[in-house]
């Protein structure tokens, strides 16, 4: 069963009611622009934001002439969808769970964005609200990089906040992520005359036992404990059922501690599979959590007020990384559960939806 796409998203609707909304609008990566139109529509309904496109990123921004601008940020694309969306609501009250795909990652969080950007005319800081696209594939795409690239002005703030889900708690910088390509050759020949070829897949084995092998670190940054990861994520190779292939290709991803740099973990991949032909085809910089910035602290003592939450390390990669590249302190906390990121069973609790608005909405009017 497909949802259909509501004709508007109603800003003003309980918060679950909008959260499915947004949530039952398909938008894996690529297909991101009948839900950015929704968004763009229904926040230029509001006259207290000045409303800006690019491609199918939207930003929304109050000009009160406050002392300071804070940016709130969230992607409106997920992974694919596998038979869950629409969404369901289970139980009743604030014990509820909402089901589907992007309940998660980040669809929650966009509801509560889109709603606070609506209610909140008078906030005690500027903010740029911000939507935007291509979050889950290459970093290369990211609409958020994009806007970095085009309209650094759009972004111009003091503190951001990326509404990544955080369970409640409130997660400090990000891990860094790398991929790359192990490249393996060998000689095409029948399969009934294995002995004239020489097997690219079988040559592939060394490459896996190593990875099997490794041990990753846990790496202190700041307070904050990052656990890194290297594993095999892609396969591929051969061209037919009856011929030993000449080519295959390991696809490894590495998510390593924001102390690292990419030229580091580029360096780490390759000591690891000497005597390869590694190709690194994407990588992004992890950040460090930044929670001793006055800005970040103030944030933290508002929020867990809320929340009641900890401080922890994000161990996946996030925008943070980006606006700490711009010299912007940049925190992660939103609803939902990250270890559900990108499941089949992906789910959120109600309860967790409200919450996460309650505190950002305290940090935004006192």
């Amino acid at each position: 069963m497909t949802a259909t796409p509501p004709a508007a998203l109603d800003l003003r609707a309980d918060l679950v009611t909008l959260t499915r909304a947004v949530c039952d609008v398909p938008s894996e990566s690529g297909d991101e622009t009948v839900l950015a139109d929704l968004v763009e529509a229904a926040l230029r309904a509001y006259p207290h934001l000045e409303v800006l496109r690019d491609g199918d990123t939207v930003v929304a921004r109050t000009h009160l002439g406050r002392p300071s601008r804070v940016c709130v940020a969230g992607h409106l694309d997920t992974v694919p969808i596998v038979d869950n969306v629409p969404t369901r609501l289970e139980g009743d009250g604030d014990d509820a769970v909402l089901w589907g795909r992007g309940t998660v990652d980040m669809k929650a969080g966009v509801a509560v964005q889109l709603a606070l950007a609506a209610e909140l005319t008078d906030p005690v800081h500027d903010v740029t609200w911000v939507f935007y696209d291509h979050e889950e594939v290459a970093a290369d795409l990211n609409g958020l990089g994009r806007v970095v690239r085009e309209h650094p002005e759009w972004l111009a703030c003091d503190f951001a906040v990326l509404c990544e889900p955080t369970d409640g708690g409130l997660e400090g910088g990000c891990n860094g992520t790398l991929r790359a390509e192990v490249r393996l050759t060998g000689v095409a020949a029948h399969s009934a005359r294995a002995w004239m070829g020489r097997n690219a897949i079988h040559a592939a084995g060394e490459v896996l036992r190593r990875l099997e092998a490794y041990e990753p670190a846990h790496v202190e940054v700041d307070g904050l404990t990052y656990r890194e990861s290297l594993n095999a994520v892609l396969v591929s190779g051969g061209t037919a059922a009856n011929v030993i292939p000449d080519a295959c290709v390991v696809t490894v991803n590495y998510r390593f501690a924001p102390s690292k740099d990419v030229e580091q973990a580029t360096r780490h991949v390759r000591d690891l599979l000497d005597g390869y032909d590694v190709v690194v085809t994407d990588a992004a910089p992890g950040a460090r959590p930044g929670l001793d910035h006055p800005a970040a602290a103030a944030f933290a003592d508002v929020v867990l007020a809320v929340t009641g939450g900890v401080p922890a390390a994000k161990l996946g990669w996030t925008d943070v990384a980006r606006f700490t590249a711009l010299g912007v302190p940049a925190v992660n906390f939103g609803p939902g559960d990250p270890l559900l990121a990108h499941k089949d069973d992906e789910r959120c609790p109600v309860e967790q939806i409200r919450t996460s608005h309650a505190a950002l909405r305290a940090w935004l009017t006192t």
